[in-house]
């Protein structure tokens, strides 16, 4: 982490002698930051559009064996496993940034910004107005949205945009601004990739 931490202080600095913003430094390192995981998370993107294209079946097999919960599993891992598709495909994402998450809010703890970005006098403080907090919970739910090919992640898709956006308001905004940029940009991949994948439905836009 020690490693990782010096990189990413390094970059930010970098990306603020080349826009003269903290705040911009910021959104250009969650660029940079996304596109070193691009070839991870484009895989796993293209596997969770599988796993939509296959509810169809998956719900057929849940009315066939609605009274058998063990039988219906086992379907549903053959489904899977006939197709090469991953079921934690949705969480990984998530999970691959974390590393980034934890060496981020490090740096930008102690991190001496000196001044604000738009609204925010210190991007080393929280959001005085919660635009941030508020936009990581929106943010949050809309890329889940756009991810989840499985009913029964509703109560997920419900708690997790609501504990992201209650922790953000009293993180430093710096790191709630890489959250948001971080999800704006996995909602774009997101959908460039269903576009991608749904040639008929792309041909008609």
């Amino acid at each position: 982490m020690g490693y990782l931490e010096a990189g990413l202080s390094w970059l930010l600095k970098f990306f603020y002698n080349v826009s003269g913003s903290y705040g911009l430094a910021i959104i250009l390192l969650t660029i940079a930051i996304r596109l070193i995981l691009a070839p991870l998370t484009l895989s796993q993107s293209k596997s969770m559009e599988a796993m939509k294209a296959l509810q169809p079946e998956m719900n057929e097999l849940q009315q066939k064996y609605k009274d058998n919960p063990e039988e219906y599993q086992r379907r549903v891992m053959e489904l899977y496993k006939e197709h090469n598709i991953n079921p934690l495909s949705g969480c990984l994402p998530m999970l691959i940034q974390l590393p980034f998450l934890w060496a981020l809010f490090s740096v930008l703890r102690n991190f001496d910004f000196g001044t604000g970005f738009l609204w925010l006098t210190s991007l080393s403080e929280p959001d005085p107005l919660y635009i941030l907090p508020v936009l990581s919970a929106l943010t949050t739910y809309t890329q889940m949205m756009m991810t989840s090919a499985d009913a029964s992640q509703k109560g997920m898709m419900a708690i997790m945009p609501i504990f992201i956006g209650y922790i953000s308001i009293n993180f430093p905004a710096g790191l709630v601004l890489y959250w948001v940029v971080s999800n704006l940009f996995s909602m774009g991949q997101q959908y460039l990739i269903a576009r991608r994948m749904s040639p008929q439905e792309g041909g008609k836009a």
